[in-house]
């Protein structure tokens, strides 16, 4: 008898494990630009190489305020370019409503983000609460989760014209952001943050002002990696540190640091974000 009750127990650990190795991921960003930055490359191979596999979407238009996409979800403007990643291809969309996007598949999470340059402008996130409603009716998956991606603040040097919003200081975007979010969610109940944001100025600390390409999109390699990194980490509950896949482009030094930058942010977020 004990020996049947140690033979169960090491199959239900093992389908356990099966199962959680083999579990599919569906989620959307509808967003912008920094959400092209975040979730359309690296992220589904290091989810991959943990075990995980993602279906990702992303609603696309660039610079997209949370207005614009209310608006649009109102008008059925098909404004957006729509990308969605299977098997880790990317298939590109264009003139595709958000109605359309948004019922594209049986997401499990969808996620929600401010323009860069309005992201630490709190009166500016209005139509938010609007906006999860509206992606929460037309979801298939009425078990949908809407979470928030926090995006970063500008590179130091940056010359985008929405960074005179903060004093043309990277410190004070760094904060205002993670207060307007923090007052967003709050008046909406989102309940949870990607903190991307968060883990890009982490890396800043270890790597230097070096994340940007252009003052404010992230730099294609180790910028866009510490994004997805942090993606990776809060989509699958794992740790990313020590994740196998870095593309070549990355040193090992350099993906560890964007890994540690990424697992930082995600325990800080507890604190953060309330």
């Amino acid at each position: 008898m004990k020996r049947k009750s140690l033979l169960l127990i090491a199959l239900m650990l093992f389908v356990s494990v099966v199962c959680e190795a083999g579990r599919v991921i569906r989620v959307l960003a509808i967003g912008n630009s920094f959400s092209e930055d975040a979730v359309e490359q690296y992220l589904y191979e290091l989810a991959l190489a943990q075990g995980d596999s993602l279906i990702i979407g992303n609603a696309y238009i660039g610079g997209c305020s949370i207005d614009r996409h209310w608006d649009n979800s109102q008008t059925g403007k098909a404004d957006y370019g729509y990308r969605k990643i299977v098997d880790g291809k990317m298939v590109t969309q264009p003139h595709v409503t958000l109605e359309r996007a948004i019922k594209d598949d049986d997401w499990d999470i969808i996620s929600l983000q401010q323009a860069s340059h309005f992201s630490g402008l709190p009166e500016t996130y209005g139509h938010l609460a609007d906006l999860k409603r509206y992606v929460m009716a037309t979801a298939t998956n009425k078990n949908v989760e809407i979470v928030f991606h926090m995006t970063w603040a500008y590179a130091k040097d940056s010359s985008h014209g929405g960074f005179k919003n903060y004093g043309n200081d990277q410190q004070q975007m760094y904060r205002m952001i993670l207060s307007a979010v923090n007052k967003a969610i709050e008046q909406t109940g989102i309940k949870r943050v990607i903190p991307s944001g968060v883990a890009i100025q982490n890396a800043r600390e270890t790597m230097g002002d070096v994340l940007n390409r252009d003052g404010f999109h992230l730099q294609l390699t180790y910028g866009r990696y510490t994004a997805a990194c942090t993606w990776c980490e809060f989509l699958t509950g794992k740790n990313v540190v020590g994740n196998p896949y870095k593309p070549d482009t990355i040193d090992d030094h350099t993906a560890r640091l964007a890994q540690e930058a990424a697992h930082k942010a995600m325990k800080m977020s507890r604190r953060l974000f309330k």
